[in-house]
């Protein structure tokens, strides 16, 4: 049975949200808010945007849930992965504002 798009992203927001159940409690909230409002600044965005939207965000979820060792304790890695300035070339000057947002708020949580 195929899934609406609609279902698909249902699917990806809650599966993001229970693998965010197993990060420390500061990046849980951090982590959750952020993925609550781009999914929500995301709800009518054009055809293109959507295909990269779903594709960044599935690649997330199997990034955390490998970092998270979902297979085994014994799977897991150490959480974060590294922007190259291949990645951040790509970033539009709303998302590279939203990303230094996003280390802000990470810093302040750590004091």
């Amino acid at each position: 049975m195929a899934h609406s798009h609609l279902q698909r992203v249902r699917i990806l927001y809650k599966t993001i949200l229970k693998l965010h159940c197993g990060l420390p409690q500061e990046l849980k909230i951090l982590g959750t808010n952020y993925v609550r409002e781009e999914f929500k600044r995301h709800k009518k965005c054009n055809i293109q945007e959507t295909k990269v939207f779903m594709k960044e965000w599935t690649n997330y979820a199997i990034t955390l849930a490998e970092q998270l060792g979902l297979r085994g304790p014994q799977t897991g890695s150490p959480l974060g992965v590294n922007l190259s300035k291949n990645d951040l070339e790509k970033f539009k000057d709303d998302q590279i504002c939203q990303l230094y947002e996003l280390l802000e708020a990470a810093k302040s949580d750590k004091n």
